[in-house]
């Protein structure tokens, strides 16, 4: 065995000279972290940067394991494998709502006045209205959204298949992210390949109505197979880029790929 091989790596001393309660965060952490190199729904609510900071070294090496679960879990993906689909005596009635905020303080956005920004790469830039959209082809699915809190819920999602309307604005589909900005002030993107799945579509009815307000109108992309947060509600504008465009909840230490 080599010299190199059996000197720690810096990574490595820092977490030996770590204190206890740095060594305890570092292993919740961890754990966390552990089901999701594998691709697997599991929430990571506990990560808490803030609390890292202590410890440039150790925040370093979790961003870095964040990362390469990031790509594992990209390999792993296939773009052909779909979502299971639900009977419609299965939908959650009512349907809960979840945001960062309470109900209340939701949107309330007038929807013949929305329009959809696109930039990035593609050729057609022009806005689109609720009614534009309408007249592209429509899909439906019974799909179950799985929240990062633990819970989750099964609901009828209609609206244009993602594929398509990229395909329509000429978007470069070699292009690495489609990054999504929100009425809410939240902000999202996902990888090409899940964009281009079969069952990634922009929502527009709920349960064969007008999509409500509670759950994203007028319009929120529905990713079936990705956990709840990389749905993003309230959706104003979308770009296609191959600069890494981050998001809300993945910029706190959530992990971006978050799918299967």
């Amino acid at each position: 065995m080599t010299d190199e091989i059996k000197r720690p790596s810096r990574a490595g001393k820092e977490i030996l000279n770590a204190s206890k309660p740095q060594i305890e965060r570092l292993q919740r952490r961890l754990f966390l972290r552990q089901g999701l190199s594998l691709g697997a729904l599991v929430m990571l609510t506990g990560c808490d940067y803030g609390s890292l900071a202590e410890n440039d070294g150790l925040d370093r090496l979790l961003r870095t394991m964040s990362g390469f679960n990031d790509r594992v879990q990209a390999l792993l993906f296939n773009p052909h494998r779909l979502a299971p689909t639900y009977a419609a005596s299965q939908i959650t009635k009512p349907f809960p709502f979840n945001a960062f905020y309470g109900i209340d303080d939701a949107p309330d956005i007038d929807p013949d006045a929305w329009k959809l920004e696109v930039s990035g790469l593609v050729s057609d830039k022009t806005p689109w209205t609720v009614q534009r959209l309408r007249g592209l082809p429509q899909e439906s699915q019974i799909t179950r959204l799985i929240c990062v809190e633990g819970w989750s819920a099964i609901g009828q999602w209609s609206g244009v298949p993602f594929r398509a309307f990229l395909e329509r604005i000429g978007a470069d589909t070699t292009a690495k992210y489609v990054g999504l900005k929100c009425a809410d002030k939240y902000y999202s993107s996902i990888d090409m390949a899940t964009a281009l799945h079969p069952q990634t579509i922009m929502t527009l009815d709920f349960g064969g109505e007008p999509l409500p307000g509670a759950y994203g109108a007028p319009m929120r992309l529905r990713v079936p197979t990705k956990l709840g947060f990389k749905n993003p509600k309230y959706i104003q504008a979308l770009y296609v880029t191959n600069t890494y465009p981050g998001g809300y909840w993945e910029d706190q230490g959530y992990n971006w790929f978050s799918g299967s």
